[in-house]
């Protein structure tokens, strides 16, 4: 079986993405998580551009990686150096890793616009940086950036660069299509070319996704013989992102029968990529193909019920073999079938015929026509099915709640104070809590009274908060007057649930989202509710 190197760089070119920023720490954990999924290559970051490379670098003495080696990255010696006295070089060298990465201009236009140089001259610097490195460092490789309009505007200065690089001793030699604006098509024909130039030289493949075309792209190149791919979890890069690994890898692995990390590391993926998001404090994108929770996720009726039956009719592979795993959603769309393997799913005894079904599709349908999304919310969902199909129990009952709002010409900002009676195993608590606004002022209030009781109540948290109008509803007045849905997304450390609520008030909507949350961390915690 052919096999291809993974080359990531989510610790350098994934941070230069917008609102992504990694401390020292948080990289560390990452490669640990990626070196455990098996990847080759890890590009550590730029050990002479910012403090918190630098110190990343100096802290990789005390770690130890049973998979992936680590990559320095930096740049070809500034032209009015030599490379023996260039500074970015000699840090590359004294960060000790095994792997030095650097990269050249290919293109015309930036030899001669950006660094104001001969061709000849940027054809120097990719030489004797290579060769200097190679004195030094176990192994190089050489990203060519803009390689692939470099090779449009002028094929011979491009491929001139690659073969300077190549007789200087780089290990291998990746183009690269920086400004990510080359089509499949485009990126193996000159890939072809390069290999015809050079047919005894090992390259790779870099792309940039501002076309949507960066795995296509990646794809293609090991089509024509790419032996390592460079890109980032989740896609994570400048502008529209990196080359996505989380897709590249699957399609190499299970529909081009190419090896890259092995069957067992590939059922890593799914949560490798929900860790690295979860690391980098960002929203997941739901509908990321492969790791994404909608990447098997089933709305309509006809097609669960054809799931049920064959997964293959609607999903292209098996989600476990990628760590997911197949979902059906819950909407007015939602059939019988819909209901029948989500209670199934969470461990609930539902057949077509059982008299419970159609009260309960009947349930969600009328809930949904007023806004409620169980789609999303699924704590929520599992909720009212445990309410309806299970055996209820009531964690605590609510008895009041007071919010005021104020706000005086000498605030800075509004006073929000929260009042709230739950009645909890037989004890009436009476509790009153301030709070940055109404929810958080509720929040607080009904965490202190229920938390005496239930201890490990102290363990959710808010993740997100969403509120959105709900437009079209039934009995919809319109304006400040509509439904409004509010989704609260808590987290245990261990587990992490979505709440719903609906109502024309948002904070009652808020409310039952709210109690949703704690009532489902309840039911979490207490195993014996759960069939």
């Amino acid at each position: 079986m052919r096999k291809v190197e993974i080359y990531d760089t989510t610790l350098r070119d994934g941070t230069q993405a917008e609102e992504l920023n990694l401390t020292t720490e948080d990289k560390l954990l990452i490669a640990h998580r990626l070196d455990d999924l098996g990847l080759h290559y890890i590009e550590g970051g730029w050990p002479g551009s910012n403090p918190t490379d630098k110190h990343f670098f100096a802290e990789l003495v005390s770690h130890s990686f049973k998979n992936a080696k680590i990559a320095a990255f930096g740049s070809t010696h500034h032209p009015g150096n030599t490379a023996e006295k260039d500074a970015n070089l000699r840090a590359l060298v004294d960060a000790a890793t095994e792997v030095v990465t650097i990269f050249g201009k290919s293109w015309d236009l930036h030899a001669k616009i950006a660094l104001k140089i001969s061709l000849e001259r940027n054809i120097e610097l990719i030489r004797d940086s290579i060769a200097f490195l190679k004195s030094k460092v176990p192994t190089v490789f050489y990203d060519g950036e803009h390689f692939f309009d470099g090779y449009k505007a002028d094929p011979q200065f491009a491929l001139a660069c690659a073969r300077a690089a190549a007789e200087a001793g780089a290990d291998c030699i990746i183009p690269c299509d920086t400004n990510g604006g080359s089509l499949p098509r485009e990126i193996a024909e000159i890939m072809r070319a390069v290999k015809q130039a050079l047919p005894d030289v090992a390259l790779g493949i870099h792309t940039h996704n501002d076309s949507e075309l960066a795995v296509a792209g990646a794809l293609a190149a090991v089509d024509e013989g790419a032996s390592q791919v460079q890109g980032t979890i989740n896609g994570f890069g400048e502008r529209c992102g990196n080359a996505n690994l989380c897709s590249i890898i699957p399609n190499l692995e299970l529909k081009l029968g190419v090896e890259t990390i092995g069957s067992d590391n590939l059922q890593k993926l799914t949560r490798t990529a929900s860790y690295v998001t979860e690391v980098a404090n960002l929203r997941p994108f739901l509908r990321q193909p492969f790791v994404g929770s909608a990447a098997f996720a089933h709305k309509g009726g006809i097609h669960v019920s054809a799931v049920m039956k064959d997964s293959r009719t609607y999903e292209h592979i098996p989600p476990a073999s990628v760590g997911n795993e197949q979902r059906v959603l819950l909407s007015d769309q939602a059939g019988k079938s819909n209901i029948i393997f989500k209670a199934q799913s969470l461990g609930y005894v539902l057949k077509k015929n059982d008299p419970r079904l159609p009260g309960l599709l009947a349930c969600i349908k009328e809930r949904e026509a007023i806004g409620f999304e169980y789609s999303v919310a699924e704590a929520s969902f599992e909720l009212m099915l445990h309410e309806l199909l299970g055996s209820p129990k009531e964690f605590f009952s609510f008895k009041n709640f007071f919010v005021v709002d104020s706000k005086r010409e000498q605030d800075n900002e509004p006073i929000t104070e929260a009042t709230v009676i739950v009645e909890v195993k037989g004890n009436e608590e009476h509790t009153a809590a301030c709070g940055n606004g109404p929810v958080n002022a509720l929040d607080l209030a009904l965490r202190k009274g229920l938390q005496t009781f239930y201890p490990r109540i102290s363990e959710v948290r808010l993740k997100d908060f969403k509120v959105r109008v709900v437009a079209g509803a039934q009995r919809d007045t319109g304006g400040t007057a509509s439904y409004v849905r509010v989704l609260i997304e808590s987290s245990d450390g261990a587990h992490r649930w979505t709440t719903v609520g609906v109502s024309h008030n948002i904070i009652e909507a808020s409310w039952q989202a709210v109690v949703d949350s704690y009532n489902y961390k309840l039911l979490l915690d207490d195993n014996s509710l759960r069939p």
